[in-house]
């Protein structure tokens, strides 16, 4: 099967791209409303980009109404946001948190979210998620028709959770994935684990 894209609409080009571009990792980004508001939403497209500065990307469409959706606007009002790698136990709660809701509403207080402080930082991170970056606000760029808020977060400080990680005797971090379980995206409303991880030696 040959798709010609330049005969799809925007609808039908994101529908075969996100089917095709498997798994994505999901950004589940809590943002600031108001003081003390806050927002989560769900983004699997998203990826790291730079290591020096260490810069994360997600993108963000634009509401049915052609507004910036509220994730984009309160990290652009705020300059602050935090990025969490939710793991399968938290699928569900993710899920509800993509519901198109007033931007005064937060899926926080709807959802029963559980926030806890995170150390160093102004946002608040989810309680029982095993990864959070704590971001500042580094650039927006803007591309496409619609147009799509690429947008571009500075990452400050990460927090893992202890059971997730072990340092060796050299001080390299050793994340254990199969213990962070993390939640990935598939296309419509699909979603898959970690399943089998094999390990490979990189040629020199």
């Amino acid at each position: 099967m040959y798709i010609d894209f330049s005969q799809l609409s925007a609808n039908a080009a994101y529908f075969i791209t996100t089917q095709t571009l498997i798994p994505r990792p999901i950004a589940w980004v809590l943002s600031e409303h108001e003081p003390g508001q806050f927002n989560i939403a769900p983004f699997s497209y998203f990826t790291s980009i730079s290591s020096n500065p260490p810069l994360l990307l997600i993108a963000a469409g634009k509401k049915n109404d052609g507004s910036p959706k509220d994730t984009r606007a309160n990290i652009e009002r705020r300059g602050k946001f935090v990025i969490h790698i939710a793991s399968m136990e938290q699928m569900q709660a993710l899920n509800d948190s993509a519901e198109t809701l007033p931007a005064e509403v937060s899926e926080v207080d709807k959802f029963n979210i559980e926030l806890t402080d995170f150390d160093g930082f102004d946002l608040p991170r989810v309680k029982d998620c095993p990864i959070a970056f704590a971001c500042d606000l580094y650039e927006i760029q803007e591309v496409g028709n619609t147009p799509q808020s690429l947008i571009l977060g500075e990452i400050k400080q990460v927090y893992i959770s202890d059971d997730c990680a072990e340092q060796d005797d050299k001080g390299r971090v050793k994340v254990h994935a199969p213990t962070v379980n993390p939640l990935g995206r598939l296309g419509s409303g699909e979603y898959c684990d970690i399943g089998e991880i094999i390990t490979l030696k990189r040629p020199l």
